[in-house]
């Protein structure tokens, strides 16, 4: 057995702040292109204001993730990163500090191991849009 390590990149371009991007195919078209059977891959967007994770890709959670974080760290509060920069994005770099910007998920058989209901995701969380480049590794046989 001989372990293997693939970089590609997903290049996004987001709608800002909110913006939800199912990648779940596209992190499943890296790993066939891969040859990899079994192993791991790994997500990660440089960058902090964006973030990686799974969810259910259904409308509600759709509504219910960016008002979630919006209760964790609202539009309307002081945030001292603003002294710096005044970009206005503060909230969304504790918001992409929260979530997290990668991802491992386990590879068998060539398939992502996933829940029934359970996507990858990419969460735009800067202000405005943006263009990404995800990193995908992926480590396997």
């Amino acid at each position: 057995m001989s372990l293997r390590v693939k970089f590609f990149e997903i290049n996004l371009e987001t709608r800002g702040e909110n913006s939800i991007i199912d990648i779940t195919q596209k992190v499943e078209e890296k790993i066939e292109a891969s040859g990899t059977k079994n192993g791991l891959v790994n997500i990660f967007v440089p960058g902090s204001t964006g973030a990686v994770t799974t969810i259910e890709y259904e409308p509600g959670l759709l509504k219910d993730l960016p008002a979630a974080l919006e209760r964790i760290a609202p539009s309307n509060i002081y945030y001292a990163h603003e002294e710096t920069w005044h970009d206005g994005n503060g909230k969304s770099h504790v918001k992409a500090s929260i979530i997290g910007p990668s991802l491992t998920i386990p590879i068998k058989d060539g398939k992502l191991i996933l829940g029934t209901w359970q996507q990858v995701v990419f969460l735009e969380l800067d202000v405005r849009p943006r263009k990404r480049s995800l990193i995908v590794t992926i480590l396997g046989d």
